[in-house]
């Protein structure tokens, strides 16, 4: 059994919630939604390039490999015999304590600990390291947690050390000074890491040109001499060491304490048939609810509420039981502005007002009503994936530029027929995408003056961003005066500006499945469940076939089905995992996208590994699969109203 050392990853995590310490390292007894992204999450963030890239800063370092304890604590301790060295990954022990530090600098008794972080930061922003009421500023205080913890194990095994501290992050102020570093590190097929640069370049310039390296030795030493305040709890940052350390060797749970951060714990499990569930194994403990009792709702669901804190910390826990003077003074009616939030939270916590309950959920007839009654036809809705890449494509960019890689363009004509008119996707490795999709964009959508749409305001921010780039780009393409032009009239304050639906949705329409979200993906399956219009049509094969629903990347014969009545869910989203599998055909390694994260996992992973042919045409399939039904989805969502106005 290996040992059960309090490591920099379970240090982070019980400064979460110390409780969390038990659940980890079980992944055949507690689900864990982080189980097996270590790798992914590095390589869609773009840890392991900036990692690779810092290692640039030190010629002459030297890796310690391999990942048995004792091996590569034996290795470190005989490297630090020199009287200078830079080590990769030093494996530092003391006690029941384990760190491997990213860059360990050491001449003679003083050493440096350089934590390598895959963020974009500005070293000119004073504020970053300020200090608000007792503690420092939120943006960096998990990262600087960490440096003080390994700070803290290295001084303890070295007593007589001088130790400085430091963050090795992006500096996002700093412009790339050559092309093609994004293409600079690459994975190999059994995830090595493939160094990929020029000879002529001075590769400890190259890293120097957009890292920065900061001392945060202050921060550190505030966060070693001050309380480390976890939910419910503070200690002292010895305490708290020691505590974690203990708990987490003998295998001990820390009694849990309730607060808002659950709603977001890893290990709150959807299918406790296979896997038990921490986050209701602490609820159940605190409240003595039963699983059915926990199913009706707590304050977590509350949706935008600020106040859950207040509420657990009363001993409230049950939606149902929350008053309505928690919530604030409101109206119990929507108004000409249609569903407030306040509204919205008690209508989750009480229930929707008699005259305006349609059936478990409501409908502003008259305010969507007026909303289409300026749209003009034919209907253009939108959808964009985008990643933010680490190492920029070209000279001029800085680090994490938002890259939107793909869109998806479906159209309604007025008689309602529907089609999935264009899409684009640009994947191929260390090609800029920005200005062909907005090229291409611009091509889909001036065929007509018809209103365009999206869900939420990212696809504006993501135009806009781009219009900016095209401006300050030294090597900007022919047609950047047009591209500019047309991203000006279709975002905010254009003369065809864009038509945010989620605001819409969010102002006319609730049904208590949602959990008060408007998000599309919580959206569209509500409305599957009362549209019957929704599911007559797409409960027969239509979509993709002959002479069915036109569509770029399920057309066959027989067409498909994205409702049906007999299954306990109805969800598009979930149904496109099976008609993935029904695609795939016999290949069990099928690559499935059916959300936003997998998406940027997947554009990085074909931008920087190396794959065959045939895998990287999976992944693009099942991009373009995923963008296609999010641009059907709003359809459907306008579908669904359309039926509701047009009711008796």
């Amino acid at each position: 059994m290996s040992p059960r050392y309090l490591t920099k990853s379970r240090f982070k995590t019980a400064t979460e919630c110390p409780t969390k310490l038990f659940y980890t390292q079980k992944p055949k007894e507690y689900a864990n939604l982080n189980n097996d992204n270590t790798f992914l999450e590095s390589l869609a963030e773009g840890g392991y390039q900036i990692g690779s890239l810092a290692k640039l800063l030190y010629p002459n370092g030297i890796e310690v490999e391999g990942y048995v304890h004792d091996k590569v604590e034996s290795d470190t301790l005989e490297h630090l015999k020199k009287e200078k060295v830079v080590l990769f990954e030093a494996a530092i022990r003391f006690e029941d304590f384990f760190i491997r530090i990213d860059v360990l600098v050491k001449n003679g008794n003083d050493f440096e600990i350089h934590e390598v972080k895959a963020k974009s930061f500005d070293p000119k922003d004073p504020g970053i390291w300020r200090r608000i009421g007792n503690g420092l500023t939120k943006d960096l205080l998990p990262y600087l947690q960490d440096v003080a913890f390994q700070k803290w194990v290295l001084q303890k095994a070295i007593p007589n050390a001088n130790i400085r501290s430091y963050l090795l992050m992006t500096d996002k102020t700093k412009n790339a000074e050559i092309d093609g570093m994004n293409q600079m590190f690459r994975i190999s097929v059994d995830k090595k890491i493939i160094e990929n640069i020029p000879d002529a370049i001075d590769k400890t310039k190259l890293a120097r040109s957009i890292l920065v390296d900061y001392a945060v030795d202050d921060a550190v030493e505030y966060i070693l001499t001050h309380d480390i305040e976890t939910p419910g709890r503070r200690y002292t940052f010895e305490e708290a060491t020691h505590t974690w350390a203990k708990h987490y060797k003998e295998d001990k749970k820390i009694p849990p304490i309730l607060n808002s951060d659950c709603r977001d714990c890893e290990f709150n499990a959807k299918d406790t048939t296979v896997l038990k569930s921490g986050f209701r194994e602490c609820w159940k403990e605190v409240t003595k609810f039963t699983d059915s009792e926990l199913d009706e709702g707590t304050v977590l669901d509350i949706f935008k509420f600020r106040k859950k804190d207040k509420l657990i910390q009363q001993g409230v826990y049950k939606l149902h039981d929350v008053g309505r003077d928690f919530i604030g003074d409101f109206e119990d009616e929507p108004g000409v502005e249609g569903i407030s939030t306040q509204q919205r939270q008690w209508y989750q916590i009480s229930s929707i007002p008699e005259n305006y309950d349609l059936g478990g959920f409501c409908f502003d007839r008259s305010l969507v009503a007026y909303e289409m009654s300026s749209w003009k036809y034919p209907l253009h809705f939108i959808d964009f994936e985008t990643s933010a890449v680490a190492l920029p494509f070209y000279e001029g960019l800085h680090p994490y530029e938002q890259v939107a890689f793909q869109f998806s363009h479906h159209v309604m004509e007025k008689d309602g027929s529907i089609r999935h008119a264009d899409e684009f996707l640009c994947v191929e490795p260390g090609e800029f995408p920005n200005y062909k999709l907005v090229t291409a964009l611009k091509d889909a959508l001036e065929k007509d003056n018809g209103s365009i749409f999206m869900w939420s305001s990212y696809e504006n921010t993501i135009l806009t961003a781009i219009g900016d780039q095209l401006k300050k780009d030294k090597k900007k393409p022919s047609n950047a005066e047009d591209l500019i032009t047309f991203i000006h009239s279709v975002t905010r304050g254009g003369d065809r500006e864009m038509i945010d639906l989620c605001k819409i949705s969010e102002k006319s329409f609730y049904h208590k499945d949602t959990k008060g979200s408007s998000s599309i993906k919580k959206v569209l399956p509500a409305l599957f469940k009362i549209s019957k219009f929704l599911q007559d049509t797409y409960s027969k094969p239509i979509y993709g076939a002959n002479q069915g629903i036109p569509s770029k990347n399920f057309s066959g014969n027989n067409g498909y089905a994205w409702y049906n009545k007999d299954e306990a869910f109805h969800d598009p989203y979930i149904r496109l995992k099976d008609i993935a599998k029904e695609i795939a055909g016999s290949n069990s390694n099928a690559v499935i996208i059916a959300e936003g994260g997998s998406a940027a996992t997947a554009y990085a992973r074909l931008q920087f590994e190396d794959m065959d042919a045939k895998e990287r045409e999976q992944y693009k399939g099942s991009l373009l699969r995923y963008c296609e039904l999010d641009t059907l989805a709003m359809a459907m969502v306008v579908e669904a109203w359309k039926e509701f106005i047009e009711k008796d």
